[in-house]
């Protein structure tokens, strides 16, 4: 405060604006690399919500109030914790298993570090119990990448007919059930739809795991055998037995590793990663290098994209650190070749990689490998297909980048050759006489009247069912 009585005869306004700019370049110090290898040029870049900084009038009120409530994310975790606890040796079972395993543990929670922020000011925001922030560690252990054998992908393990309920794009290009913003923001609008339904948390994360209609089949019997309802209550299978039990299991952890042997990583209260979009259709790889990140590392950011390009039509959300973002935009800005490598068709007709490889002279070789393609196989009318990109060939047009159909494909069975008639049954043919018709009235000779083979059951049946 001396310097600034010292200096009284600054401006308020400019007074505010070297405030500001302290305390953001203090808080990107935190952050390491990512926040402290490059500094934003201008203070006047759009960061959205995360980037809105505190407005403060020198005239009334103090600065000191700009301090964070929180420097460490786990204590505002911590803090937002809100959910009934229940006894149950469920819980115990399940954080001995994650005390026995502390390698599995930090890596778990290291990699959550990338989006934890973001799902905790979400969380935050629609002022629900911040034990839904930590969903994800029981969901996919905080892997976007994650694959179930039930078709499940994603951070938040969206099957895909939930995902296009709630409205997850999902097509040859891009999968949002893999979307750390889209993903995110559907599975807190389907708990939030779970939590009305039921009015008990515990049994909206059941509904989440089982379905909303096996839980309300459960609650039914209970009522109908005049039992209690809750989730303890409840007849389900073991997967949702153990599915609160192990949330509360990492709830337990997070409020007190120590007690259990185990450490977390240090997460800064800030964001990690800004939204950045283009209208240009660009090369993942290209992306990657223009952010001077690694392949893996930009994958890890962005895994909702299927194939190795990006579509501006699709107005994409990629993410990328706050210390890469500015980089990224520069090269981009500047770079002069070729961004992408690819383009779509729509086919019309079923036919071979190999013939349409012939009709648009590309390699057949790379049809298959971006397209995952096996050999023997022939594609479907009205599939799209990515095929390199010809040296005047223009960005894919919208309505392939927000309206494609999935590759469809089937074997590819050559048409037997019909076969000619040999010489010797032409012959018998020519030789063979025409029989008389057989009636009720006209039969041949020796026949036995008799009914056909079958009648005298159906005659039966008939009987016994008339």
């Amino acid at each position: 405060m001396t310097q600034l009585q010292t200096h009284r005869h600054f401006s308020s306004l400019r007074l505010f604006i070297v405030l500001l700019s302290a305390l953001f370049l203090s808080a990107c110090a935190t952050m390491g690399e990512d926040w402290s290898d490059q500094k934003p040029k201008s203070q006047s870049a759009k960061y959205g919500k995360f980037g809105k900084a505190p407005r403060v009038n020198v005239d009334k009120d103090s600065v000191g109030a700009l301090n964070a409530p929180y420097n460490d994310l786990w204590d505002r975790v911590r803090d937002g914790f809100e959910m009934e606890e229940f006894d149950s040796p469920l819980v115990i079972k399940h954080v001995r298993w994650y005390a026995d395993r502390p390698d599995y543990v930090d890596r778990m929670m290291s990699r959550s570090s990338r989006y934890l922020f973001y799902i905790v000011e979400e969380v935050e925001r629609r002022k629900m119990p911040m034990e839904l922030a930590l969903l994800p560690f029981i969901e996919s252990a905080f892997n976007p990448e994650a694959f179930s054998r039930a078709k499940a992908s994603g951070m938040w393990q969206f099957m895909p007919g939930t995902g296009k309920d709630f409205k997850l794009t999902q097509n040859v290009f891009r999968d949002e059930r893999r979307d750390v913003i889209q993903s995110t923001e559907a599975a807190l609008d389907y708990l939030q739809r779970l939590h009305k339904m039921f009015g008990d948390w515990h049994l909206a994360l059941a509904a989440y795991n089982w379905g909303e209609g096996n839980v309300s089949k459960a609650i039914k019997r209970n009522q109908a055998k005049k039992l209690p309802t809750d989730y303890a209550s409840l007849k389900m299978p073991d997967e949702t037995r153990n599915y609160v039990p192990k949330l509360l299991a990492v709830k337990k952890i997070v409020s007190d590793p120590k007690a259990y042997g185990l450490n977390l990583p240090v997460l800064e209260n800030h964001p990690y990663f800004v939204i950045v979009t283009t209208e240009k259709d660009i090369d993942v790889e290209l992306a990657a290098q223009f952010a001077r990140m690694s392949l893996e590392e930009f994958r890890a950011m962005n895994p909702s994209f299927n194939k190795p390009v990006i579509l501006g039509a699709s107005d994409p959300q990629i993410l990328l650190p706050f210390g890469r973002a500015e980089s990224f935009q520069e090269n981009l800005l500047q770079y002069k070749g070729r961004l992408s490598s690819w383009t779509a068709i729509r086919i019309n007709s079923r036919e071979t990689v190999d013939q349409l490889a012939s009709r648009l002279d590309v390699d057949a070789n790379q049809i298959r490998q971006i397209n995952d393609i096996p050999r023997g196989m022939r594609i479907k009318p009205g599939s799209t297909v990515i095929i390199p990109k010809g040296t005047k060939a223009s960005d894919i047009a919208d309505h392939l980048a927000n309206n494609t159909s999935k590759l469809l494909l089937e074997k590819d069975v050559a048409p037997k050759p019909k076969k000619k008639p040999t010489q010797t049954a032409k012959s018998s043919q020519k030789a063979k006489k025409p029989q008389p018709k057989t009636t009720a009235n006209n039969k041949p000779k020796g026949e036995p009247k008799t009914k056909p083979k079958g009648e005298s059951k159906l005659a039966s049946t008939d009987k016994k069912n008339p």
